[in-house]
C-alpha cells in the first residue's frame, strides 16, 4: 500500500474511526498506552488491563475461542468497554508480541 492509497483510506473514514486511528499512531509512538499498562513482576510483564491482572493475551484467545465483548464483560465484571477497545487496539498494533504471549501460555 502506498502513502497515497492510505491518506484516501484515511479521509475516508468518519469522525470516530479517524480519532481512533489517531489515538492508535499517538501510543505507537510512545511507550504509553491508554489503559494498557506492563509491570515486570505483575503477569510476568505482559501487557494487561490497567490495574487488573488481566493480560491483554488472555483475552485475545478468549475472542477467537468465540467469547463475544459481552461474554468477557460478564466474565471480567471489573472491566468496561473501554478497557476491552484499549485491549483491542494494543492486540492489533503488537500482534507478534500477542502470538508469542498465547504460544508461551500454551505450552505452560
Amino acid at each position: 500500500m502506498t502513502l497515497k492509497e492510505l491518506e484516501q483510506q484515511l479521509l475516508a473514514l468518519n469522525p470516530n474511526e479517524k480519532v481512533q486511528v489517531i489515538q492508535l499512531l499517538a501510543q505507537s509512538l510512545g511507550s504509553n498506552w491508554q489503559g494498557i499498562e506492563k509491570t515486570p513482576r505483575v503477569c510476568g510483564g505482559e501487557a494487561r488491563i490497567t490495574k487488573t491482572r488481566i493480560p491483554v493475551w488472555v483475552l485475545v484467545e478468549a475472542q477467537r475461542l468465540g467469547y463475544s465483548d459481552s461474554d468477557l464483560l460478564i466474565s471480567y465484571p471489573t472491566i468496561t468497554a473501554t478497557d476491552l477497545a484499549n485491549a483491542w487496539m494494543y492486540a492489533k498494533a503488537h500482534p507478534d508480541e500477542i502470538e508469542l504471549a498465547i504460544e508461551r501460555n500454551e505450552v505452560a
